[in-house]
């Protein structure tokens, strides 16, 4: 059986972020092979201009400071980590064509690829989760 973990992230708020790269990092640290595919709002979690300034949602601004007090890392730095225990970050290149946007708008070291590229990943993964 493979030791993969396949994640499709299509929401872009702080709390998709959050969960996308916390089970992202906690896979590759029990040395789990993990891919997430990124595709129309989720976009917005590798995005260069986006991806340091995703917002609470409306109602949950106190939690932000229970964010700090618990020393969570920041979703820039929750990406640094991720890249650092080799996840791999695909792009969903229909999506960037629909919105008009280039792997240059996207933080470095991501992949830009269509879902055939996620699929063959994903297809022997044990987990497959989507947020």
């Amino acid at each position: 059986m493979s030791n993969k973990l396949a994640i499709i992230a299509s929401n872009g708020g702080l709390f998709d972020a959050y969960k996308v790269f916390n089970i992202a990092t906690a896979a590759a640290a029990t040395d789990t092979e993990v891919a997430i595919f990124f595709t129309f709002e989720g976009l917005n979690l590798i995005h260069k201009e986006a991806y340091g300034q995703l917002s609470m949602p409306v109602g949950k601004e106190r939690l932000e400071q229970g964010f700090k007090a618990a020393n969570v890392p920041s979703i820039p730095e929750l990406v640094s980590m991720a890249q650092e225990m080799g996840v791999k970050i695909i792009a969903c290149q229909m999506t960037m064509d629909v919105m008009n946007l280039k792997k240059e708008d996207f933080i470095d070291g991501i992949e830009v690829g269509g879902a055939v590229t996620f699929l063959d990943f994903a297809q022997d993964a044990n987990v497959t989760l989507t947020f």
